[in-house]
């Protein structure tokens, strides 16, 4: 091969840095042990998975994020995808929500619908699940700040609907670790919000067993901006910090771990996303064997959702984005992800039309049903690339979590600004690599149209009057419910955290008495006060 031919892409990298041979031999894996890194699928390291039959036995979760209006407009979508495939809800709050304000919030307004959807109390949960039997779907909920209280919401409609509370499945994000590193919707600081993730961890463990409660989120991390690698490395960092926190609040290991879920990022480099969750299967396996010593194997096992990257949408030819969803979708199958989520192709324009939800659902079905992926257990392992590129990413993330480490740990090192200040360099990088076509982004810096940019797609939009509407049926609510009770139940949260005693039964009390989510936060508010973000830039 002449010199011209072979030189001229020498320089080629992961989306990450990591450096990409032409090709790759036996030679790149020679110091790789089967037994001993690999394995097979549903033994530990678990690289190949965490089920022994992996798709054979049971397909992953098919889980569309919706959100948007009313409860009753979002319960119309759910029950709509449910009757169209779907396996799994996955509920986006509007930002109120996310940041504990009611929708007749001053902060509210404007918000209130638009980005997900309004949950103000126990009535609003009803709505959204109205015959939605609790005991026939599993839900996941991205809520961080005010998890407990959408948590106990969730409990109080599965007493309501005559469900037992250990028969209740799903996963509540509840990471809000990520919130300070990458999405900035927190409310208290660390330490206080820490204390009230063990409390629910306590819960969880003894009254709602086969729910998840946390999902420890990469994801965030990798839409703000940082590379494979880092969202590896500050997820699992992530992890460590809950695990201790969970041991210093007088857990067993063995009894909150197996409950521990993850939730990551799938770009377009597909096998570095491959490698990414199989690294991070094997790096968690070990570090709770060895470093924290769990006894029960499912206390090794990394079980994660999968949601392609928002990130990497186009509002320029928004319909290539269906193949860059595809794309991903490809790459959480074959890293042997336990939930996927697809994005759909207009969510750089609006919150998704329901043509554009399904066609999302219809990629997962065709991957599912008519590709042959779901056939083989990790089919790409044993690749000279992906096993070289696999082992690469564990050492890289392992140096980034032993300099965590090294820090005092992950709420020192948010303290610090040092996932931030990273993530900001990352982010920079692959701008200036998008700006000066180093990176191709097809129909962005190449293959452009003069076509407007979404020429021929609807989008939805949130109608002006749904902010009336709830906030004149928060205000009904407030006047018909018995405020006396809501009192009392409102100093009692307000007295357990003066006292730092356990906050779940109190807040399920509150919600019970429709207390709403603003009222409820500020109450711990009022203890803990409000997180002020470090400076980063």
């Amino acid at each position: 091969m002449k010199s011209s031919d072979s030189d001229s892409k020498d320089n080629i990298s992961s989306l990450s840095g990591i450096k990409v041979k032409r090709l790759y031999s036996p030679e790149d894996v020679r110091g790789l042990d089967y037994c001993e890194s690999l394995g097979f699928p549903g033994e530990y390291v678990f690289t190949r998975g965490v089920h022994h039959t992996m798709y054979r036995g049971r397909l992953w979760t098919m889980r569309q994020f919706a959100g948007f209006g009313s409860a009753k407009d979002t319960n119309f979508r759910f029950r709509y995808l449910l009757e169209h495939g779907q396996t799994g809800l996955s509920v986006a709050f509007h930002l109120p929500t996310l940041l504990g304000r009611d929708s007749d919030h001053t902060l509210a307004r404007g918000e209130v619908g638009i980005c997900g959807v309004a949950i103000d109390s126990l009535a609003d949960m009803e709505s959204l699940f109205d015959k939605i039997p609790l005991d026939k779907v599993t839900t996941s909920m991205t809520i961080n700040g005010p998890a407990i209280v959408l948590f106990a919401m969730y409990c109080a409609l599965g007493e309501k609907q005559g469900v037992p509370l250990n028969q209740i499945r799903g996963t509540i994000q509840n990471d809000i670790l990520k919130e300070y590193i990458a999405q900035k919707t927190y409310i208290y600081p660390p330490l206080p919000s820490i204390k009230i993730i063990t409390d629910i961890f306590k819960f969880g463990t003894a009254t709602v067993p086969k729910f998840n409660t946390i999902s420890i989120s990469g994801y965030h991390i990798r839409e703000a901006g940082s590379t494979a690698l880092q969202e590896l490395a500050f997820t699992i960092a992530d992890g460590i910090e809950y695990v201790n926190a969970g041991i210093r609040a007088g857990i067993d290991i063995d009894n909150f771990a197996p409950r521990l879920s993850f939730f990551f990022n799938s770009h377009n480099d597909i096998f570095e996303e491959a490698a990414k969750y199989r690294a991070a299967r094997r790096i968690w396996a070990r570090i709770m064997k060895e470093r924290f010593k769990a006894k029960n194997p499912d206390s090794w096992k990394m079980r994660f959702h999968t949601q392609t990257a928002g990130c990497s949408l186009t509002a320029q030819q928004p319909n290539n984005n269906i193949v860059r969803v595809t794309l991903q979708a490809l790459a959480g199958i074959l890293g042997g992800t336990q939930s996927l989520h697809t994005n759909s192709r207009d969510e750089t324009l609006s919150l998704p039309t329901d043509e554009s939800v399904m066609i999302a659902l219809r990629t997962q079905q065709v991957l599912a049903y008519e590709s042959g992926i779901t056939e083989i257990a990790d089919p790409l392992g044993g690749s000279y690339f992906l096993e070289s590129l696999t082992s690469n990413m564990e050492d890289e993330a392992v140096a980034y979590i032993e300099k965590i480490d090294d820090l005092g740990g992950m709420v020192a090192a948010i303290e610090a600004g040092f996932p931030q200040s990273e993530i900001v360099e990352s982010s920079y990088r692959f701008q200036q690599d998008v700006d000066s076509a180093k990176r191709t982004i097809v129909g962005v810096n190449r293959f452009k149209t003069h076509d407007a940019h979404y020429k021929g797609i609807d989008v939805l939009k949130i109608a002006e009057e749904v902010e009336g509407e709830q906030v004149k049926k928060l205000h009904e609510l407030k006047k018909t419910r018995d405020n006396g009770n809501v009192i009392k139940s409102l100093d009692k949260i307000h007295e357990a955290a003066l006292q730092n005693k356990d906050l779940m039964l109190p807040v399920l009390e509150a919600v019970k008495c429709y207390a709403t989510v603003g009222e409820i936060c500020d109450s711990l508010r009022d203890v803990y006060g409000e997180y002020v973000d470090a400076k980063t830039f």
